[in-house]
């Protein structure tokens, strides 16, 4: 089941995607990590042009989430794929996918291309952006806040 994400999920989604990020190497400056809204998502994405998705097990534990929000000022159409971590049981169950489809489809609805950055060692996660239509990028797009990243794709939408 996948859902947007309610107030009530702000702990859950914060506790997973540490989990992630501390797997990857991932707890530090310059990442996800640090930022300031990850402890209320919920408000952070309230905006009008994002939102973000948690999806639950069948039995209703939550496995991760992903989000969609602004890249840069709003004449470029691009938006930025935010905070996508799914706990490790829910990987390779098609989870992702799902998350990754309903996100894109509401990009479309308000932007021209989609954004991206991670880390190499997430080298699941950049096979996986590869296969769904993202393309490398040399350097990151002006203006990101993650400059510990290392891998950067974009998607036309």
């Amino acid at each position: 089941m996948i859902r947007t994400i309610t107030p009530a999920d702000n702990p859950g989604i914060e506790t997973i995607i540490r989990q992630c990020l501390i797997e990857f190497g991932g707890n530090r400056e310059g990442l996800a990590w640090q930022d300031e809204s990850l402890n209320r998502l919920s408000d952070y994405y309230e905006a009008e042009g994002r939102a973000y998705w948690v999806a639950f097990s069948s039995t209703g534990r939550m496995l991760g989430g992903c989000g969609i929000a602004e890249f840069g000022s709003p004449e470029q159409g691009v938006c930025e794929l935010q905070k996508m971590y799914l706990l490790p049981e829910a990987r390779g169950t098609g989870a992702a996918a799902i998350l990754l489809r309903t996100a894109l489809e509401f990009a479309e609805q308000h932007y021209q291309s989609c954004y991206l950055e991670t880390l190499q060692t997430m080298e699941a996660a950049n096979r996986f952006y590869l296969k769904h239509g993202f393309r490398p990028l040399p350097a990151p797009l002006a203006g990101s806040e993650h400059f510990a990243c290392d891998a950067w794709y974009m998607r036309k939408l």
